[in-house]
């Protein structure tokens, strides 16, 4: 197969390894060289700046989408036309604008796409989900999603300032940047939609037009409720999931990898760890390994098309409720 992967940031990166890792060479790269990262990796690489060449010439199989969020679509749309396979870094645009276009060429040129919202490959995030699926702790009612992260702590070898994560112009901001509770509570606890929202910026972080923190409440079709909350500021960075159910509540902590099924009376139902091998780009391997499967027509996409416009319209909707 020939992978296409277009941009080349630290996400971008990762994913060029991993196809390599997974033995995958026959790679091309198409970029603007805005990237402020060093390019000696690169350089075994064919590389286009010009997109139709890159899909006329070396006619890929498969499109990976990691530029910045407002370029999403530039991308993704030509590349579902030419018949590509996409898997599109997470959010899939930084708007509704366009996904239309974008679901039309892939219906039409029967593309499979997967969204690159890694914590679906994310083990014990897995557990949770099978233990609410058993009624581990009886019907789910209420659960509190929370992910503080220092921004300029993110890419130290860059300045933040010019991050797609910190531009308006290139779709950053926290809510978009952060989304991933967004979808992965949708993942466990079903389809929801954006009851209250409050987003801002509070730190003396200099974003260009973004908001650095939210706090989000979601209504979910089972009847529970939810509250997430994002922010750029917090130090240390915590990142951490509490689901309340009518029997029990299960606590899921991201830095230790550690989740955890209580009984009222605090007896353990089900625990569940990291194997030890494990590392954070376990999850982005294990993510394009089911992607190559998918490109393969071997398994459905974790991540649809349509979970990434649901996500999108949460991150919207929330945005828009402010």
């Amino acid at each position: 197969m020939r992978f296409l992967i277009a941009g080349l940031g630290s996400i971008g990166r990762r994913h060029l390894r991993n196809l390599i890792a997974l033995g995958e060479h026959d790679i091309v790269l198409y970029r603007t060289h805005r990237s402020t990262l060093p390019d000696d990796e690169l350089a075994a690489f064919p590389t286009e700046t010009d997109l139709q060449r890159a899909l006329t010439h070396y006619r890929p199989d498969a499109v990976i989408v990691a530029n910045p969020t407002a370029h999403h679509l530039d991308v993704a749309i030509p590349a579902a036309q030419a018949g590509c396979h996409l898997l599109i870094e997470k959010p899939i645009a930084h708007d509704l604008r366009g996904v239309d276009a974008l679901q039309r060429a892939v219906e039409a040129n029967h593309v499979r796409v997967l969204v690159g919202f890694q914590f679906r490959f994310h083990p014990t995030l897995n557990a949770v989900r099978g233990w609410l699926a058993e009624a581990r702790i009886g019907k789910p009612l209420f659960a509190r999603a929370h992910w503080g992260e220092y921004l300029p702590d993110w890419h130290p070898w860059e300045d933040y300032r010019q991050s797609y994560a910190a531009r308006a112009d290139l779709g950053g901001g926290v809510v978009r940047t952060l989304c991933h509770p967004l979808d992965y509570l949708r993942y466990l606890l079903g389809e929801a939609e954006v009851v209250w929202a409050h987003t801002g910026n509070l730190s003396p972080l200099e974003l260009q037009g973004v908001e650095d923190f939210a706090e989000i409440g979601l209504w979910f079709a089972s009847g529970a409720e939810a509250s997430v909350h994002l922010d750029y500021f917090q130090r240390p960075p915590q990142h951490w999931l509490e689901i309340e159910g009518t029997q029990g509540t299960i606590r899921w902590e991201y830095a230790s990898g550690e989740a955890l099924a209580l009984a009222a009376d605090k007896t353990v139902l089900a625990s569940a760890s990291l194997p030890p091998s494990w590392e954070r780009n376990t999850m982005f391997l294990d993510e394009m390994r089911h992607f190559l499967a998918v490109v393969r027509g071997e398994a459905f996409p974790r991540c649809t098309l349509e979970d990434g416009v649901r996500a999108l319209a949460l991150a919207l909707d929330a945005l828009a409720t402010t």
